[in-house]
């Protein structure tokens, strides 16, 4: 297991794989424009809906989160004094 992760920590190798991920996004989000779609809403009809949606998503969970993190389920500092 270590060896598979010394390789992908090559310099060469982790550029490499990095561009086939790019490279990959790019071509599902250009495959949508040739789809065709059967949206049951009229806004998912737009072109990278779902991906936008998406990262939307994930960043109101993170700001969620954090938020919760602040006022809720952080305690102070003397908590345990």
């Amino acid at each position: 297991m270590n060896k598979i992760v010394e390789y992908f920590e090559k310099p060469n190798v982790s550029k490499a794989v990095r561009y086939i991920f790019y490279a990959s996004l790019v071509l599902l989000l250009i495959s949508e424009f040739f789809i065709e779609k059967h949206p049951y809403f009229s806004w998912a009809a737009f072109p990278a809906f779902n991906a936008v949606y998406g990262f939307i998503s994930c960043v109101v969970i993170i700001v969620v989160a954090k938020v919760l993190g602040k006022l809720w389920l952080q305690k102070g500092e003397d908590y345990y004094d």
